[in-house]
């Protein structure tokens, strides 16, 4: 193993043993007071309905967002480091990133004009 890698594995090892301390912590010392309404299911803050509208499921717009939101947070993680090395990276660089760029707006502008990122029903 190189030496370059144990602080990130103390590092790693700090973090996961906080995150168990504070479940842990918080286990022992939260309250356990269970009830007959903090057992049963919850949706909404409402009594479920036995016949969901749609027979359950998610309209396709729902999925439609999501992965838009997904893509443009990817994107965002290709676009920060290729803009904090604009000026190292030269021609190249810039022509790729256009090229990436066209290739996330098309289908951004494609499902906008078809009314997918509208909330109305």
């Amino acid at each position: 193993m190189s030496n370059t890698y144990v602080p990130i594995f103390v590092a790693a090892a700090v973090a996961a043993f906080l995150a168990l301390a504070g479940l842990g912590v918080s286990w022992i010392l939260g309250p356990h007071r269970y009830n007959r309404a903090k057992l049963e299911e919850y949706e909404c803050g409402m009594m479920a309905s036995p016949h969901a509208r749609g027979g359950g499921r998610f309209p396709a717009r729902f999925y439609l967002v999501a992965m838009t939101f997904i893509i443009f947070d990817i994107e965002v993680v290709f676009l920060y480091p290729w803009a904090t090395n604009f000026t190292h990276l030269g021609l190249f660089s810039a022509i790729a990133m256009m090229g990436f760029l066209l290739l996330i707006t098309v289908p951004y502008i494609y499902e906008w004009r078809r009314g997918a990122l509208g909330w109305e029903e």
